[in-house]
This record gives C-alpha cells, structure tokens and sequence, in this order.
C-alpha cells in the first residue's frame, strides 16, 4: 500500500482562497484534515469543495485551557498550539498510534535523491517517512527538512537526528507531551521531547518547500508577526529553554540559536522484529511529478 498509515492534518485560520498545503496534498492524492476555527468552517467547505481535504471544526475550549508561557493571557493571539492540541487528542480519539500536523503555507513536496530535487506527487512521500520511524521505539517525531536548507549539491545525510522538527510534524501519540507556547511552540515541543530522552529524526532525503513566517497573510500573519516581527517568537524560547537557547540577529530579523549538541549522542534504537528496509523508500526513487 502506499497510501500513509496515519492521519494528517493541516490547522488553517484566515487562508481559506490560498490552502497551500491542501492543495499540495489534494495533488499527491492524500486524504486530510483542515482544522478551522467554527466561524471559518462553511468558508473552508465551500473553498474546499472538490478537494480531498474535510474539514473539520476545532473545539474552542482548547484555547482557554492552553498553556501560553507567558502572562499576557488572552489579550493576543494564542497561535496554532491549541488547534494542534485539538488535533493530538482526535488523532488518540480515533485510535490512531501517530498523526501529522504541518503547517498551512508549504507549497510543494520533494524527494532529494542523486543531488536532484524531485518534486512528489505520491503518497509515498509520507509512508516512506512513517515505515522509518516504526522501526525504532524511542522516537517521539519526525518530520522533512526545509527544501532551502538543503542545496542540491551539497553532501547531507538521508537524516539526522535529535535536533528541532519544523512546520511538518510526524508525532507519536502516547509520549506524555503537548503542544506549548504562545511562539516556537514547534521548537519548545521538540525539546521537550529530547530533554527526557527520546528522539527526533529530521529528513534530509525528504523536503518540504514551505512559504516564510511574514511573506504569506492570513494564519498568525495579522495577529502578531505583522506588528512585531519575530523578536518575541525568540525570546520565549529563551525564557523556556534558557539553558540551550540565545538570541541572534541574522537575515534582518530576529532569531534564535538553539544548541543541540547535548542530544547529539543519542542513539536510534531498533524495535524487535523490525526489516531493514521498505518497498515504499525505495520506490521512491521512481517517483518524479507522480510518474
């Protein structure tokens, strides 16, 4: 089979016309999720129509019980944390072992391979990603790496280990952690999850070609990048997890560094009874624009 395993979802609010990453998926063929707010529900069916997405309304309460890392309370936005919170506990409802959750602005998908970016339209883009994972048991997420951060000529490994996963996220359900952060809750969550001791793997062999932070409207855009640039999305980060975290000043905006060398050490380990390797991996290679 080569459709994915395990349920994927894309919380959206505001980019009801644009739905990259719906559209994107739609193109692979892979049945999702777009999570919205109750009062965008009929805006994203009637937007969605044709599509293979459901939508699917997200239950406010998780707002209210979130947990901020700040004292600002409900006077701004609370960012996706809570929708991704929603969506864990429907992944668990529905008895699913893992879920996705990816951001609403990635454009396209691609197998690197041979120093060539291949553009995947298959659903094995996502059953090759989870096929991996399965044959470990202390991985707590996955995910693809950025498609700007891996040059086709350079020399990267297929993966890596034990650093942030971004924007597209494969999550275990039964690790005993949720989503966290009015900001970076991404990169809070993943070290979270290394700080304890589990793992996370990021592909290399896998990308994902995603819109940046301030250039796409819509999501939290309006709400507080807008006004405030990325200075605040750091600088929580370095109030939750100081000991690993400094301020920078690079590409005209604010950023953080995040030092992950503590993890560096941390071995995969191989679950009994799991295969070396996987009809779906290495079908990939002749995937190229869904032939």
């Amino acid at each position: 089979m080569s459709a994915p395993r395990f349920p994927l979802y894309i919380p959206s609010k505001g980019r009801a016309d644009s739905r990259l990453t719906s559209r994107a998926l739609t193109e692979q063929g892979v049945r999702h999720f777009l999570v919205v707010e109750p009062q965008e529900v009929e805006t994203y069916r009637r937007a969605a129509a044709g599509s293979l997405a459901t939508v699917l309304p997200m239950d406010l309460s998780y707002k209210a019980r979130y947990e901020l890392c700040d004292e600002l309370g409900m006077s701004r936005s609370t960012g996706p944390g809570p929708a991704r919170n929603f969506i864990w506990d429907h992944a668990m409802s529905e008895g699913h072992a893992w879920h996705w959750v990816m951001d609403d602005n990635i454009q396209r998908f691609y197998r690197l391979h041979n120093n060539r970016k291949i553009q995947v339209l298959s659903p094995l883009f996502w059953r090759a990603m989870e096929d991996f994972v399965l044959r470990y048991d202390n991985i707590a997420m996955a995910g693809p790496q950025y498609e700007m951060f891996a040059p086709a000529r350079s020399r990267l490994p297929p993966f890596v280990c034990n650093t942030r996963i971004y924007s597209c996220n494969l999550i275990r359900n039964d690790v005993p952690f949720r989503w966290r952060g009015r900001y970076n809750e991404d990169t809070i969550l993943s070290l979270d999850m290394l700080k304890v001791g589990w793992c996370t793997v990021q592909f290399n062999a896998f990308l994902q070609k995603k819109r940046q932070t301030q250039e796409k409207g819509g999501g939290n855009t309006a709400e507080f990048y807008a006004h405030e640039g990325t200075a605040p999305k750091s600088e929580m980060l370095k109030a939750v997890h100081p000991d690993v975290t400094r301020l920078v000043w690079r590409f005209n905006r604010h950023h953080h560094y995040v030092d992950y060398r503590p993890f560096k050490g941390r071995p995969l380990r191989r679950r009994t009874g799991a295969v070396e390797a996987d009809a779906s991996a290495a079908r990939l290679r002749l995937v190229a624009r869904g032939d």
